[in-house]
C-alpha cells in the first residue's frame, strides 16, 4: 500500500512528497514544476521500480530535508543509490544522489528527470544555458514536437505569470523532450542525451551522481489557503459532435458468448475493432469469427489490417474474403508489421483496391503504437481519409496521479495530429489503461496466454477509477473534436465486463464470473442517446475532480468524477429546476457489479440547484436534467 502524500513548504513554495518523488511545486496557484524524480531504465526502456529504505523526513514551517536509500533490482539490473532532497526558506530546492552499480549491466537511463506542466508552459520562452557557457532563448512547443526542443542544458530559466524560476544541473548533460508524444502531459528534462549510444554498459562498482537546484527568484507571493471547493464551469458556446465510440475484440482465448453479446449489444457501440494479421495462415478463421460476433452485436467492423512484404497477395486474399462474407465495415486501418507508421507506398497500393470493394469505407493510416511513432512521419498520401494512433497512459509511470495528469495530453495529441495532417479526421484506436506492447521493439501485440497475469492487464480495469479515467479520456478527446475512438475490449480482464468466465488470475485480478465493471455503466449512460453533443467544461482542480458535460439543446447530462481517495466538494454552476442523480461509488459498487440494468434504476429526483456536490472517493456521479 502506498504511503499518503506529505505536504511540504520551502519558503513560499508548496509541494507534495510521494515515494521518493516531489510533485506539484507551486506558489499562489502557479504550478512551476510538475514533478522531479529519479529513474533507472533498462536496455528496453522499461522502468525499474525501486525499493525505498531508511527514509527520513524532517520538516519545519518553511523548510525540509528528506533522505532515503533506493535499490533498483531486476533480472538484468542491480543499482543502489542514496538520495537527499532539501527545501530552504529562500524558495530553493536541492536534489542530489550518489549511486553505485552492484553488477555489470546495460541501461538506457539513470538519473533525475524534471517534468514541466504542458498546459502552463506551451508557447512560453525559456533561456537555456549550454555546457560551453553560451545562452539562447527557446520556446516550449505548442504542437507536440517530434524531436528534443532543448539540447545540451546546463541551466534553464523561465517566467510563469511573473514568477521567474531557474534550474541548474550538474553530474550529466541534460536535454528536454515533449512527453505528450506518449500522452504524458508534460515536457521532460532528463539526463544523458539521446545522441549518445544507447543502451550503455555500466560496470560493477561504477559510481555516478547528480545534483539539481531549483530556485524561484522573483515575483513571489504568499500561497492562498487551501480551498475546500472545486469549481467546474460550463462553456455552452463551445460544443462538439459526440465521436464514434467503438469497442475492441477480446484477446482472451475463449470465444465471446451469447450472454456477453447481449450485454454489449445494449450499449450501442459504433464499431468493433478486430486486428487481422494477414501474414498469418489462420487469419481467415479469426476474421470469420469476428465478423459473426460483430453481426450478432449489430456493430460494423473496424478492421486493423497488418501486412508484410507480401502485401500485394495479401490484399487480393482479403478482397476475396470481403467479397465472400460481405461484412459491414466502418473503418480499415492500414499497418505494415515492420514499419512504425504506415508508409505512403503501402497506402497508395492498397487504398484503391479497398475502395473498389468497399466504396464507403474510411481508410485510416498512422500507427498502431503511440503518437510518438507517428510524429515526424505523418502519412501524406491523398488516399488517406483519417489519421490513427493509439493511447495508453503508462509509458513512464503507473500511479493513479500520473494516469490522471496524462488525460489532458490526449486533447493535445488530437490537435497536433490534425495540425500536422492538414486537418484530416482523427481516429484514436485503441485507448487502453495499460500498454499493449513495447513500441521500442515492436509495433503490434502478439497475444500470449500466460499462467501469471501479463503486463497488458491492469487490475484497475474493473475499478471505479477506470470508469472515472475513461470519462476524462472521452471528455478531452471529444473536446478536441476527435472523429472516432475505440476503447478497451469486450469481455475478460481487459474488457468492460468479466463475462461468463472466472478471472484467469484471481489472486491479482479479483473479478468474479459475471461481474459488470463500472466502465460498462459509464458507456451505457453516455451512448444510449446519440443526439447529445459534448459541451466544453473545465475544472479549476482537474487532477482532483473533473466532468464531461453533454447536451442536445434541451436536456443535459453531466458526469462528475472524483479521482482521489478523499471526499471532494464541487461547485457545479448552471443547473436549476428538476434533475435526477445517481452515484457509482463504494456503496453502490456491489449492486452495479451484479446488475447490468443498474444504470436504469434508483435515480434520485431533485429540484433546485446542483451548485454544491459532495463526491465520495473515486466516485462517478451521473446527473440528468432539462436546460
Amino acid at each position: 500500500m502506498l504511503k499518503p502524500s506529505v505536504k511540504l513548504k520551502a519558503g513560499c513554495l508548496s509541494m507534495l512528497y510521494e515515494d521518493g518523488n516531489i510533485r506539484y511545486i507551486s506558489t499562489s496557484r502557479n504550478e512551476l514544476v510538475r514533478m522531479i524524480y529519479s529513474a533507472v531504465r533498462d536496455r528496453e526502456w522499461l522502468t525499474i521500480k525501486p525499493v525505498i529504505t531508511d527514509e527520513n523526513i524532517e520538516t519545519s514551517a518553511d523548510s525540509f530535508r528528506i533522505t532515503y536509500n533506493c535499490r533498483y533490482h531486476s533480472d538484468e539490473i542491480d543499482f543502489s543509490a542514496c538520495y537527499s532532497i532539501e527545501g530552504f526558506a529562500d524558495n530553493t530546492l536541492v536534489f542530489s544522489f550518489e549511486g553505485e552499480a552492484l553488477k555489470t549491466f546495460e541501461k538506457s537511463r539513470i538519473g533525475f528527470c524534471v517534468l514541466h506542466p504542458a498546459e502552463d508552459f506551451a508557447g512560453k520562452h525559456c533561456i537555456i544555458a549550454h555546457s560551453d557557457g553560451t545562452e539562447e532563448t527557446l520556446t516550449f512547443p505548442v504542437y507536440i514536437y517530434p524531436d528534443q526542443p532543448f539540447l545540451d542544458i546546463r541551466s534553464m530559466k523561465w517566467n510563469n505569470n511573473d514568477i521567474v524560476s531557474s534550474l541548474v544541473f550538474s553530474g550529466d548533460i541534460f536535454e528536454t523532450e515533449d512527453q505528450r508524444n506518449w500522452t504524458d502531459d508534460s515536457y521532460k528534462t532528463y539526463c544523458t542525451p539521446q545522441s549518445l549510444p544507447c543502451p550503455a554498459k555500466i560496470l560493477k562498482g561504477e559510481k555516478t551522481g547528480q545534483r539539481i537546484e531549483l530556485k524561484v527568484e522573483t515575483g513571489i507571493v504568499n500561497s492562498p489557503g487551501d480551498n475546500d471547493e472545486i469549481k467546474i464551469s460550463i462553456s455552452p458556446e463551445r460544443s462538439f459532435d459526440m465521436p464514434l465510440v467503438g469497442i475492441g475484440r477480446s484477446t482472451r482465448a475463449a470465444a465471446i458468448t451469447e450472454n456477453e453479446i447481449g450485454l454489449l449489444r445494449n450499449i450501442g457501440f459504433d464499431h468493433y475493432r478486430v486486428d487481422l494479421f494477414l501474414f498469418n495462415t489462420d487469419w481467415r478463421a479469426e476474421a470469420g469469427k469476428a465478423a459473426d460476433e460483430a453481426a450478432n452485436m449489430s456493430f460494423p467492423l473496424e478492421l486493423a489490417l497488418f501486412f508484410d512484404e507480401n502485401f500485394a497477395r495479401q490484399s487480393d486474399e482479403f478482397a476475396a474474403w470481403i467479397a465472400d462474407r460481405k461484412p459491414a465495415v466502418a473503418f480499415i486501418n492500414l499497418f505494415h508489421r515492420s514499419e512504425a507508421a504506415t508508409p505512403d507506398w503501402l497506402t497508395d497500393h492498397l487504398a484503391p483496391r479497398l475502395k473498389q470493394i468497399l466504396p464507403k469505407v474510411k481508410i485510416a493510416c498512422g500507427t498502431n503504437a503511440n503518437f510518438a511513432q507517428l510524429n515526424g512521419s505523418f502519412p501524406s498520401s491523398d488516399l488517406v481519409d483519417q489519421i490513427c494512433y493509439s493511447i495508453h497512459p503508462q509509458e513512464h509511470a503507473s500511479d493513479n496521479s500520473t494516469l490522471v495528469e496524462n488525460l489532458r495530453a490526449q486533447l493535445d495529441s488530437v490537435l497536433s495530429a490534425r495540425h500536422y495532417s492538414a486537418g484530416k479526421d482523427i481516429l484514436v484506436s485503441p485507448v487502453t489503461i495499460q500498454r499493449r506492447f513495447n513500441a521500442n521493439i515492436e509495433y503490434f501485440e502478439t497475444v500470449k496466454h500466460h499462467d501469471s497475469m501479463p503486463s497488458q492487464v491492469d487490475s484497475r480495469q474493473m475499478s471505479l477509477f477506470c470508469a472515472g479515467w475513461t470519462a476524462g479520456s472521452l471528455k478531452y478527446l471529444g473536446e478536441a473534436g476527435v472523429k472516432g475512438v475505440t476503447y478497451f475490449e469486450t469481455a475478460g480482464e481487459r474488457g468492460i465486463v468479466q463475462g461468463d468466465f472466472n478471472s484467469r488470475w484471481p489472486s491479482d485480478f479479483k473479478a468474479a464470473r459475471g461481474m459488470i465493471f463500472p466502465v460498462y455503466h459509464l458507456f451505457y449512460l453516455l451512448l444510449n442517446d446519440k443526439s447529445f453533443k459534448i459541451v466544453s467544461s473545465g475544472s479549476d482542480h482537474p487532477l482532483q475532480a473533473d466532468s464531461i458535460f453533454l447536451s442536445d439543446g434541451k436536456r443535459y447530462k453531466a458526469i462528475v468524477v472524483n479521482f482521489t481517495v478523499s471526499k471532494q466538494n464541487v461547485i457545479f454552476h448552471g443547473f436549476s429546476g428538476e434533475f435526477r442523480i445517481k452515484r457509482l461509488d463504494a456503496d453502490t459498487f456491489a449492486d452495479a457489479a451484479t446488475d447490468s440494468k443498474w444504470s436504469d434504476k434508483n435515480w434520485q429526483n431533485r429540484s433546485g440547484n446542483t451548485d454544491l456536490l459532495e463526491l465520495e472517493p473515486f466516485s462517478v456521479s451521473f446527473i440528468e436534467g432539462k436546460i
